[in-house]
C-alpha cells in the first residue's frame, strides 16, 4: 500500500487514526502494531511471517543480552548471532539469485524481494545493538520492539530510525493540536512532492528515454533524461520521507530528517550530508566507527571508507550497477578528502555547485542502469551523449521537450531549494492570517493530489525495490 494511494488516504489512515485515539492510551501501541501488520500484509502477505520472525528473534536475543548473558564474551556472542541472522536473511532474499548467477550450474530461485526488507532489517539490528551498547533497555514484551520495527509510517522506506531515538516515545508520548496540524501539513507537502512533482518527472523521464531508443540520443535529450530522473528520485524519496515524518507526528513520534536540500550541495561530501541522512548516519554509527573510523591512520581510513561505500551500494540492490555506484562515490569522496575539498574552497560557490550537480547526475545514471529503469547499453549511450561523443547537440524533439517543460523544470528547481520552506515558515510565524493562508495552500495541494490520483494510473515508487 502506498501513502499516495486513494485507499490509504481515504480508508486506511482515517480508520487507523479514529481507532488509535478512541482506545485507552495503553492500547495505542497494540493498535499501531495491528494496523502496521495489515499495512505490510496488504502488499506483501507472503513475507509477513519473515518480518514477524525477525522481530521475535531479535527481541529474544536483546532480552538475552541484557538479562541472561553474564559475561562480556557471552553478550558479544549473542550480538554476533543477531547480526549474522539478520544479514543472512537479508542476503538470502535480496542477493541469492544475484550471487548464483555467477556460479556455474547453480540455479536462481526466482524469489520476489520482500518489500522494505533493507529498512526493517537495519532497524531490527539497531534494537539489539543499542541494547548491547547499553544505549537502550530490553523490552520484557515483544510489543515494544514489534511496534518500533513495523511502524507503518516508516516501515517501507524510512527514515531509518534508531531504537534509542524513539524508545521514550514508544513507552509514553504526548499528543497536541500543534503537532497534529504540523503532521498534516508535512504529510501534504510530501504527498505533493510525490504525486505532483515526482510522478511528472518520472513520466517525462520515461517519455524521453523511449524516444531516445526509437530515434537516437542527442546531448540535450540525454541531459534532460537524466535531470528528470534526478528530480524523480529526489521528490519520490524525500516526499515519502516527508509523509513518514508527518504521519509520525500524528501518532506522537518525532522521526529524524532524511533530506536537507541535497541539490544545493557544493561538493559530494556536502551532498552526502544532505541526502538520505539516516542511512549515512546508520553506516557511520554501526559500521564505519566500529571498523575504526579515521582513528587508525590514513590507509585504514580509506579501507574503512571503501567497505562502507561498497556496503552502501550493495544495500540499494543486487546489481553490479549499485556496487559501481557506491564505489563511484567512494572515489569522489576520497579524492575530496585527499585534496579536492581544499581546492573547491578557493573557488566561487557557483563553480563548486556545477561540479557537484554534474557528478551527482552521472552518479544517478549509474544508479538507474539496473536493467529495469535503464539497460546498461541505454545508460552507456546516454553517458556518451551527455559528453557529446558521437551525438548531435540537439534534435527537434529534445528542443521541443525542453521548451515544453521549462515551467515544470523551473518549479522543480524552486522546490529543490529552501526558499519555499522558508516562506512557509515565515507565514506560520507571522500571524493568524499567515497560518490561515498556509492551511489553505495545504488544502489546495491535497485536492490537487487527490484529483491527480483519481485521473492518473501512473504512480510508481522507486524505493519499493530496495
Amino acid at each position: 500500500m502506498l501513502f499516495s494511494s486513494l485507499e490509504f488516504l481515504f480508508l486506511f489512515l482515517p480508520l487507523c487514526l479514529a481507532i488509535y485515539f478512541i482506545v485507552p492510551t495503553k492500547a495505542r501501541n497494540a493498535v499501531l502494531l495491528l494496523f502496521s501488520l495489515v499495512f505490510y500484509g496488504f502488499g506483501e502477505p507472503v513475507y509477513l511471517f519473515l518480518m514477524v520472525a525477525t522481530i521475535l528473534v531479535d527481541w529474544f536475543l536483546g532480552l538475552a543480552i541484557e538479562r541472561f548473558a553474564k559475561t562480556a564474551s557471552s553478550k558479544k556472542a549473542l550480538l554476533v548471532l543477531a547480526v549474522s541472522l539478520n544479514i543472512l536473511s537479508l542476503a538470502f532474499f535480496k542477493y541469492y539469485d544475484f550471487i548464483v548467477s555467477f556460479i556455474p550450474f547453480a540455479s536462481p530461485l526466482g524469489l520476489s524481494l520482500p518489500i522494505g526488507i533493507s529498512f526493517y532489517t537495519f532497524q531490527s539490528l539497531t534494537y539489539v545493538i543499542d541494547i548491547y551498547r547499553e544505549n537502550a533497555k530490553a523490552a520484557t514484551s515483544p510489543l515494544l520492539p514489534a511496534t518500533y520495527i513495523t511502524l507503518f509510517p516508516q516501515l517501507i522506506a524510512g527514515p531509518i530510525v534508531k531504537y534509542n531515538d524513539i524508545e521514550c516515545d514508544l513507552r509514553s508520548r504526548i499528543h497536541s493540536l500543534s503537532s497534529l496540524t504540523y503532521g498534516i501539513r508535512r504529510f501534504v507537502i510530501g504527498l505533493a512532492k510525490k504525486v505532483l512533482l515526482a510522478n511528472t518527472a518520472g513520466a517525462m523521464f520515461e517519455s524521453i528515454k523511449n524516444s531516445s531508443s526509437l530515434y537516437g540520443t542527442d546531448t540535450l535529450g540525454a541531459w534532460l533524461c537524466v535531470i528528470f530522473f534526478a528530480f524523480q528520485i529526489y521528490f519520490d524519496f524525500s516526499g515519502y520521507s516527508d509523509m513518514a515524518i508527518g504521519l509520525g507526528k500524528l501518532f506522537g513520534f518525532t522521526f529524524p530528517e532524511n533530506f536537507n536540500y541535497p541539490y544545493i550541495s557544493v561538493s559530494i561530501t556536502d551532498f552526502w550530508r544532505r541526502w538520505h541522512i539516516t542511512l549515512s548516519s546508520f553506516f557511520r554509527d554501526y559500521l564505519y566507527i566500529p571498523l575504526g573510523g579515521n582513528r587508525r591512520g590514513k590507509l585504514r581510513t580509506y579501507i574503512n571508507l571503501f567497505i562502507v561505500w561498497s556496503a552502501t551500494g550493495i544495500w540499494h540492490g543486487a546489481g553490479i550497477n549499485f556496487l559501481l555506484w557506491g564505489l563511484y562515490f567512494f572515489i569522489l569522496l576520497s579524492t575530496e578528502k585527499l585534496f579536492l575539498l581544499t581546492l573547491l574552497k578557493k573557488l566561487p560557490k557557483f563553480f563548486c555547485h556545477i561540479y557537484a550537480i554534474v557528478a551527482i547526475l552521472f552518479g544517478w545514471l549509474i544508479f538507474a542502469s539496473d536493467g529495469i529503469t535503464l539497460s546498461a547499453s541505454e545508460a552507456f549511450n546516454l553517458a556518451k551523449a551527455m559528453l557529446g561523443i558521437s551525438s548531435p547537440l540537439f534534435s527537434s524533439y529534445s528542443l521541443y521537450e525542453f521548451k515544453r517543460n521549462l515551467l515544470p523544470i523551473a518549479i522543480m528547481c524552486a522546490a529543490s531549494i529552501p526558499a519555499f520552506s522558508k516562506l512557509g515558515q515565515k507565514l506560520l510565524d507571522s500571524n493568524s492570517i499567515g497560518k490561515a493562508v498556509t492551511n489553505l495552500l495545504s488544502s489546495v495541494l491535497f485536492i490537487l493530489c487527490t484529483a491527480y490520483l483519481v485521473s492518473s494510473g501512473y504512480n510508481p515508487f522507486l524505493y519499493f525495490r530496495f
